[in-house]
């Protein structure tokens, strides 16, 4: 990796936006400062750890509530306060607990909502624009 520079970006900043769980990653990547060409590299062609971890796991948060199809605080009141692998997340879906079915209807009772007010919203919306027009 290369030194810090004003195109550079911590490892936290690049771990998140690559998905992964940095206390997983190697020593040499959570001690270094990532240029943006390094990034854009690691995207195109990750290493084996990356590929291993992305695949593997232990995944971070979002990645794990992304996956379970929850959200991260339906994590957090399911008891799920630290990182998961692959195999982990794949037990959870095959023998959901109660708590998982619970979170994942309210999670989607929540995005049907959402989804019900935006296209309330662009109603609204076009029919602002047709009286506008007239």
């Amino acid at each position: 990796m290369t030194s810090a520079n004003s195109q550079s970006m911590k490892p936290a900043t690049v771990a998140k936006k690559l998905g992964i769980y940095l206390p997983a990653t190697p020593q040499e990547f959570q001690d270094s400062t990532i240029s943006r060409a390094d990034f854009a590299e690691l995207q195109s062609n990750p290493p084996g750890w990356l590929v291993e971890l992305r695949r593997n796991g232990p995944h971070p948060r979002p990645v794990v509530a992304q996956k379970l199809n929850v959200s991260i605080s339906g994590l957090a009141r399911g008891g799920v306060e630290e990182a998961l692998t692959t195999a982990e997340i794949t037990a959870l879906l095959q023998a959901p607990p109660a708590w998982l079915v619970a979170e994942r209807s309210t999670h989607a009772a929540v995005r049907t909502e959402a989804q019900r007010v935006k296209d309330e919203a662009a109603k609204k919306d076009a029919k602002k624009a047709r009286a506008q027009a007239e």
